[in-house]
């Protein structure tokens, strides 16, 4: 895998996205931010109060209860809505020729899902990695030696 001119890398996970552009070329990247989106998330326990729900039988004494619902697990689904949102709306309007999406599994899942047959076309590589927490020179670094 080689990150070309041009190329954008869409490097996220459940709270945070930051969307660069390669400046350089395969053999030196020189990846510049486009945008940063970040949200707060905190864990379902800060989140919801409600115990889970219960289901009675209709007949007999059968008791069951539902599984409560995971907030934080919810809004990172939202998040990654919203970031290929953006990626479908740049792809339709060729801002891009293709996309290099960083993200741990999880959120890759839920951005596959939501990107539109346009943006799936210029994906060049999919890193299933959580890169979010690294420097732009770090990730430079990291993805000049990535092999896929």
């Amino acid at each position: 895998m080689r990150v070309g001119t041009g190329d954008w890398i869409l490097i996220g996970d459940g709270k945070k996205a930051l969307l660069l552009h390669n400046e350089g070329d395969a053999t030196l990247l020189n990846l510049r931010r486009l945008s940063v989106k970040t949200q707060e998330n905190p864990p379902s326990s800060e989140q919801g109060t409600d115990k889970p729900g219960r289901a009675f039988s209709s007949v007999g004494q059968g008791r069951s209860s539902h599984e409560p619902t995971d907030w934080h697990e919810l809004e990172e689904a939202r998040f990654a809505s919203e970031i290929a949102a953006g990626i479908n709306a740049s792809a339709h309007n060729h801002e891009f020729k293709r996309l290099i999406v960083v993200a741990p599994p999880k959120i890759l899942g839920e951005l596959r899902r939501e990107f539109s047959p346009e943006a799936q076309k210029k994906i060049g590589a999919e890193i299933n990695k959580d890169l979010t927490k690294h420097s732009i020179p770090e990730i430079e670094k990291l993805l000049a030696s990535y092999e896929a």
